[in-house]
């Protein structure tokens, strides 16, 4: 254990919570790219629905207790988590909001899942070296940046062939309608399984900055006050907003119908659901995206502008590598002090 004064960890909760206030923030476009481009729900009603639906995660967490599993590959599946210190801790969340910042600036829809997993290998291993990284769940992370996109795109597909086929007899203003209130009800959906699956991030944080310094009792688990608190953080990060990248998510990729609205988010939405059970913390910026893709697609390929999708593939690349090599000079700035 590490002592830290009461201060010190106080301000290290509260950069965790920043960061999570700027998760929020910089991943609403996942939640309301779709209803605003579609123009289900104008821009502030739209993200006042994203908050309150990120907040709502919380209580679907205290009825399934098994969706917490996030928080706990965070905290100790990715770096040993007898190895961290509060040093750890700083460079890792200032590596991943410097990243978050940089992206938000450019209306890039990067992951801040993944830049937070960057920031907290990057300091871990000027720490420890690579000997300190738990290699299993580590690799489950990488598996995740790949297999996300391309499973929401593929189900989105599925979801857009499936709901054509099944509405094929109804007239078309009839048929809209109807994906109107599909499309609002999954909107909904995706929000809950992006505030349970990202909140969980800046939880496991902030519990092994508490095991580590001596200030959590007992086995690793996530004390309720951090759960309520990072809930809280990015249910007012998203009602900020991220306008920029909104509007690359939701029509600079493709031009959504309210059918495609519909798919992109159900896709998403099982995408994510299913990695909070398996306690996989992926993208959910990266899953929601290969879902706008994949509805995209479906109606034809030259839909997609590929351009665009192309640049956001990159930045996916290099989130991880630049995050972490910024998480690892703040932490080797923390030791001139």
């Amino acid at each position: 254990m590490h002592e830290l004064a009461l201060p010190l960890l106080i301000a290290l909760i509260a950069i965790a919570l920043a960061f999570d206030y700027l998760n929020g923030l910089h991943d609403a476009a996942n939640s309301i790219a779709t209803v605003v481009a579609t123009r289900l729900l104008g821009p502030v009603t739209a993200v006042g629905f994203a908050a309150f639906f990120n907040f709502a995660a919380y209580f679907l967490m205290l009825a399934v207790p098994s969706l917490h599993k996030v928080a706990e590959t965070v905290g100790a599946g990715l770096i040993d988590k007898d190895l961290v210190t509060p040093a750890v801790i700083f460079g890792a969340l200032i590596g991943a909001m410097f990243w978050n910042v940089v992206t938000w600036l450019k209306g890039i829809p990067s992951s801040s899942s993944h830049a937070l997993v960057g920031g907290l290998v990057g300091a871990g291993v000027a720490h420890a070296g690579f000997g300190g990284i738990e290699w299993t769940g580590l690799n489950m992370t990488l598996v995740a940046i790949v297999l996300s996109p391309m499973l929401g795109m593929l189900l989105a597909m599925a979801i857009m062939l499936a709901t054509s086929w099944l509405f094929r007899n109804n007239p078309a203003r009839e048929a809209d309608r109807g994906f109107r209130f599909l499309h609002l009800f999954s909107s909904a959906a995706y929000s809950v399984s992006h505030g349970l699956n990202d909140a969980q991030k800046t939880m496991g944080i902030i519990t092994v900055l508490l095991y580590s310094t001596g200030y959590l009792n007992g086995e690793f688990h996530v004390p309720h006050w951090v759960a309520i608190a990072c809930y809280l953080a990015i249910a007012l990060g998203t009602m900020t907003g991220g306008w920029r990248i909104i509007e690359t998510m939701g029509s600079r990729i493709t031009k959504l119908s309210q059918h495609q609205g519909f798919s992109a988010s159900a896709g998403g939405s099982v995408v994510v659901f299913c990695a909070s059970l398996l306690g996989v913390p992926v993208s959910t910026t990266h899953t929601i995206t290969g879902c706008v893709i994949g509805a995209g697609v479906a109606r034809r390929a030259s839909a997609v502008r590929w351009g665009v999708a192309q640049s956001v593939v990159v930045a996916w690349i290099i989130t991880i590598p630049a995050s972490a090599a910024v998480g690892a000079l703040f932490y080797s700035l923390t030791r001139l002090f």
